[in-house]
């Protein structure tokens, strides 16, 4: 049983080893330039769209003036109903009310915030569990 004898143009274990770390190089490069990529897309279009909802934000914003003056004129109805001072008011004073309702509800809702106190102590029991305590 002879061994064949190693020619110059085998590759050595060096070798393998040096063109797998250049080829994982290489390849986690390409990785990284493919995931840059992709984000950039992706922040583009989740840039234009936040726009574009700050964009119809400020729509709504100004059709609910235009609904309020609206509103006020309809109160007045030509002369034939309130003051338009009043109109206004009444419409000014709907707001209010509405704003204060929703901050009532809003408080309510934050009291209601509780820490995860079951996450938290399963995250204490985490270390227990890595150095094989039971608790």
């Amino acid at each position: 049983m002879a061994t064949e004898p190693v020619r110059d143009t085998d590759p050595t274990i060096g070798r393998l080893v040096h063109d797998a770390s250049r080829d994982i190089s290489t390849l986690i490069q390409k990785e990284i330039q493919l995931a840059k990529s992709e984000l950039k897309v992706s922040v583009t279009a989740g840039g234009i769209g936040v726009g574009l909802f700050a964009a119809a934000g400020f729509l709504v914003v100004l059709a609910v003036i235009m609904l309020s003056v609206a509103i006020a004129y309809f109160i007045n109805w030509n002369g034939d109903g309130l003051a338009l001072h009043w109109a206004f008011l009444i419409v000014f004073g709907f707001y209010l009310l509405l704003a204060g309702l929703l901050v009532f509800v809003g408080i309510r809702k934050v009291k209601q915030v509780r820490a995860p106190e079951r996450a938290i102590e399963q995250g204490r029991e985490i270390p227990k569990a890595l150095k094989g305590q039971t608790s």
